[in-house]
């Protein structure tokens, strides 16, 4: 049974760093999609970030929203299927839910749009002035 489970959202002032950490346990695949999606109070969900591979071997690709580009990143704990956002120059904009979801194919250019296989709870970010 897969399960994605986020952590370190918090606060932080505008202009600080924040780095949010998604698990994923029971994944057996060897490709991977894991996308980082926000959404804020009556607001759109958002594609903030996605990180992938076609399997054992292959490279790793991201892809950043313009909103976060130069900003965030995304990376993979080389040991563990522990997938990481680091997140600087935060503005009160990025105050939002943070998900991740995880799915078995690779993210290519729809990840955004189509149904993503598993996703975790979300965890607060909160930026404030």
């Amino acid at each position: 049974q897969v399960k994605v489970v986020e952590s370190g959202g918090g606060s932080v002032q505008a202009g600080g760093s924040l780095r949010v950490s998604c698990r994923i346990t029971g994944y057996t695949f060897s490709s991977y999609c894991v996308a980082w999606f926000r959404q804020a109070p009556g607001k759109e969900r958002e594609g903030v970030a996605s990180i992938g591979s076609s399997g054992v071997g292959a490279s790793t690709k991201t892809t950043y929203a313009d909103t976060v580009k130069g900003r965030f990143t995304t990376s993979r704990e080389k040991e563990t299927f522990r997938i990481y956002l680091q997140m600087t120059g935060l503005e009160e904009d990025d105050t939002a839910m943070y998900y991740c979801a995880a799915d078995r194919l690779t993210c290519g250019n729809g990840w955004r749009k189509r149904a993503l296989d598993y996703w975790g709870q979300g965890t607060q970010v909160t930026v404030s002035a």
